[in-house]
């Protein structure tokens, strides 16, 4: 018999979780010979506490005069911090292949122009175009879908801004660095309280997988506290993300995310219904962030999420746009956010965990119609 004082085993949930914040995952490290950021990321960057917080320092350090032309389908919570520093206009560029829509993308001297790497599978080549035929403006580029990227890495921009912990699992981080030599701004201030409520949340959460009594509601009011500290800090990177960062396999955790969103891609062929997957064009290389589905309405978009969620899949929408405040005044890509949803098929899936997603969206389109489509930009 089991003395009362040792508790019994306990065992993980039957059907794991896919989806949602990171967790502390000690497998993930490497020596700091082998692991880290790749040898292409220039010595001279600096690392803050956020990439929101990084892009405004660039911003800051450009000293525009005139405007900022942001994407339309783009995160409007940092188009509206930017939008404290600079007036903002905004450029089409929807996540359906044909990149910015030229166009639409009327700046000037004076002007500053952010560009972005959507999903990880737009062009450099259209871009490298545009900014050879507008020495005047300079383009900061947010590659933060695919921070490690071949345009990333020949980038021609005045600076690259990718937030690490979309992909990595970090508590913070937002990288910056200047490919034509431009001045670095530094990070101002003190680190984020927020950086440790979210490493907390990460190793609760770590442990609570694991099959521990972590009651999960501790860790998502961790997560979500620390989210808010967070929030736009031009604060530097945490010590724990400057002492982990050196030692992450980023290049493995960058190709197993990659491997399982194409098979993600290949597995939903033709079986989703009147939803769209959409996907992937740019660099034969390239690292999708996930895989973007869009559904055919607002309403059919939600019960895809209800549904994910009741199978403990928990898929974020890159980005509610809300016509009643801060938006981009662009109907179509307002519209295309409200049937979208990316699936959350990371690093940390198995194969059976993208079988099992597959299953789940597929069951689900598959009540609205069997007559599916894939586009490949």
């Amino acid at each position: 018999m089991r003395p009362e004082h040792i508790p019994a085993p306990r065992r993980a949930p039957a059907t794991r979780e896919i989806g949602s914040e990171f967790h502390w995952d000690p497998s993930a490290l490497l020596s700091e010979a082998r692991g880290g950021l790749p040898a292409w990321v220039p010595a001279r960057r600096e690392l803050f506490a956020t990439g929101c917080g990084a892009l405004r320092a660039a911003l800051r350090q450009l000293v525009p005069a005139g405007v900022l032309h942001v994407p339309s389908y783009f995160c409007m919570g940092v188009a509206e911090a930017l939008a404290d520093l600079v007036p903002v206009s905004f450029y089409r560029h929807l996540p359906d292949g044909r990149g910015p829509r030229w166009e639409t993308l009327r700046a000037r001297p004076g002007d500053v122009v952010l560009a972005q790497n959507l999903f990880g599978w737009d062009d450099q080549a259209p871009w490298n175009a545009w900014i050879r035929a507008h020495p005047g403006i300079p383009v900061i580029e947010d590659h933060s879908h695919d921070p490690f990227s071949t345009w990333a890495k020949n980038s021609i921009g005045a600076y690259v801004v990718a937030s690490l912990r979309k992909t990595l699992p970090l508590p913070d981080g937002g990288l910056l660095w200047s490919p034509d030599g431009r001045d670095l701004p530094a990070p101002e201030g003190p680190e984020s309280a927020g950086a440790g409520q979210k490493l907390a949340a990460m190793l609760l959460k770590a442990g609570w997988l694991d099959g521990q009594p972590v009651p999960k509601e501790t860790f998502r009011a961790l997560q979500r506290r620390g989210e808010g500290e967070l929030l736009g800090s031009a604060g530097p990177a945490s010590t724990v993300t400057r002492a982990v960062l050196p030692m992450l396999d980023v290049r493995g955790l960058r190709e197993a995310g990659k491997v399982n969103a194409y098979s993600l891609f290949e597995a939903l062929h033709g079986r989703t219904g009147k939803a769209i997957v959409l996907g992937f064009s740019g660099a034969d290389d390239a690292a999708p962030f996930r895989v973007q589905l869009a559904l055919h309405s607002a309403g059919e978009r939600d019960a895809m999420l209800a549904t994910l969620a009741a199978n403990r899949i928990y898929a974020p929408v890159h980005w509610r746009q809300d016509r009643h405040g801060w938006w981009s005044g662009d109907e179509e890509a307002a519209a295309l956010a409200d049937r979208m949803i990316t699936l959350p098929v990371d690093h940390r899936c198995s194969s059976d965990d993208v079988l099992r997603l597959a299953e789940v969206v597929t069951s689900q389109a598959s009540r609205e119609s069997r007559s599916g489509h894939i586009i490949r930009a």
